[in-house]
């Protein structure tokens, strides 16, 4: 039986009676403790999941993290009403390649998803998380979840990659990567779609997945829901409309200002939804997270990675340490930093404990947080970490991180007091990047070539392996 389905069969069996007693299964097996129910009718509903992603956000580009010429208020709360992880990674540098392994909850490297496959007019025809991979929606639909997605798919054209032939009951989006805000396709191509069918006008991308989040929330209120909100925000192109432009007319940089505008319209957009989980009396019910899908691209839209070094596509902490924010109210502190680190593979096995699913370890490589999150494992959630993409690697093991770039040997810093690395320490601890390089090629080892070469085109191409 293939992955995906073991998977989603698994998880069926326990759709029909998943109540408090078996929710949290997976997390009292590793340490945690249960949480207290809900009063009232609610003490039998499963928690809803709120997923948001930013693209292209940089680590330094939120008031928690540190921005002062645009606020983020919206943002910022969740922080400050959970947990904030300020060594969050994503598994890749750019967007397609992310959202693989976070809707899997496994190293996208493990099943060749490894690059962004280029414009969907030239990808090669095998683009697309595969068949064989279970999505988390598909996970959680037969623990009875309505699931609704709104905004960048990014994960396959073909019709049978269609988000509502990956687990998601309701699609509001776009299903290739950049997409202009104003407009509601780009010369013909790449559609915002409701469905399958491509919608004729749009206001503001941001604005209206947003709304569409809002509504689904509302119309599901009365059953566990889990809402996958990937804005485009704050991708390029520089778009936004007056009404948000005109709170940074103090900004003279105008790519600065139009980015300002962009990241003050998603913090209002993930503000709705927040108002919307407070209205209907939600927020002790719902684990939100939020996350960007890379590291900003500095050069293009000012999106600012400060103090790391490096930015999107790089391996660098630049391109691959992101705002991590994790929110559930009245079952894990508020306001809590957390510097253990943590990556997005994390959140389909959290997600999927906090449900009530029962997995096998084995079964991702993301841990389940709830336990960390809870503050009952004091220990590190991951013992080492590992990216690969192309020619580029790296590995961090502790506060260690081994870097090949492209075009270069090896490069040894110690984060825990060079998270900018500046300072290579290979030559000095030759032992130490021989330790590393040999737990990485073990990790390379059980992964796959990538089934498309780097920027898409349609010949395929196995690209050479560092």
């Amino acid at each position: 039986m293939k992955r995906r389905q073991f998977l989603i069969s698994s998880l069926g069996l326990l759709a029909g009676g998943a109540g408090l007693g078996n929710q949290f299964a997976l997390a009292q097996s590793q340490g945690a403790k249960p949480p207290e129910p809900p009063a009232g009718t609610a003490a039998t509903r499963k928690p809803n999941i709120v997923v948001i992603l930013a693209d292209d956000l940089g680590y330094a580009e939120l008031g928690v993290q540190g921005c002062k010429d645009v606020p983020t208020p919206n943002i910022d709360s969740i922080a400050h009403g959970g947990v904030r992880f300020t060594n969050g990674y994503v598994s890749c540098p750019v967007c397609s390649p992310t959202r693989a392994g976070l809707m899997t909850g496994r190293y996208q490297q493990r099943f060749g998803h490894e690059f962004n496959p280029g414009r969907e007019d030239q990808a090669n025809p095998e683009f697309g998380l595969p068949l064989s991979e279970a999505t988390l929606a598909e996970n959680l639909k037969p623990l009875g979840y309505a699931t609704g997605m709104f905004g960048k798919w990014h994960l396959g054209y073909r019709p049978e990659m269609h988000p509502q032939k990956r687990g998601f009951d309701e699609f509001f989006g776009f299903l290739a990567g950049a997409h202009p805000y104003l407009s509601a396709s780009q010369g013909g191509r790449n559609p915002i779609l409701r469905g399958s069918e491509p919608v004729s006008e749009v206001d503001y991308t941001t604005d209206m997945f947003a709304r569409e989040a809002v509504a689904f929330i509302d119309r599901h209120r009365r059953e566990p829901f889990f809402v996958y909100l990937p804005f485009n925000a704050v991708h390029g192109p520089l778009e936004a409309p007056e009404k948000y432009l005109s709170r940074f007319s103090a900004i003279e940089d105008r790519n600065r200002q139009v980015f300002a505008a962009m990241l003050s319209a998603l913090d209002d957009g993930v503000g709705l939804v927040l108002a919307k989980l407070r209205e209907l009396e939600l927020e002790e019910q719902t684990l939100v997270f939020f996350v960007s899908d890379n590291g900003g691209p500095t050069l293009k839209t000012t999106s600012c990675n400060n103090p790391l070094r490096g930015y999107k596509g790089q391996v660098l902490e630049g391109g691959i340490r992101v705002p991590f924010l994790v929110q559930w109210k009245g079952r894990i502190p508020a306001g809590k930093v957390d510097d253990r680190p943590v990556i997005s593979l994390d959140i389909h096995p959290t997600a999927l404990a906090a449900a009530g699913g029962a997995a096998r370890e084995a079964q991702f490589d993301g841990v389940n947080l709830l336990p960390y999150l809870a503050g009952d494992a004091k220990d590190m959630p991951h013992k080492s970490l590992f990216w690969r993409f192309g020619e580029q690697s790296a590995a961090r093991v502790g506060d260690w991180k081994l870097v090949r770039l492209a075009e270069g040997s090896p490069q040894l810093y110690n984060l825990a007091g060079d998270m900018e690395e500046k300072t290579d320490l290979a030559s000095e601890n030759p032992e130490r990047v021989k330790e590393m390089q040999s737990a990485y090629d073990e990790w390379n080892a059980k992964n796959i070539p990538p089934l498309w070469r780097q920027g898409g085109g349609r010949r395929g191409g196995r690209g050479r392996l560092p």
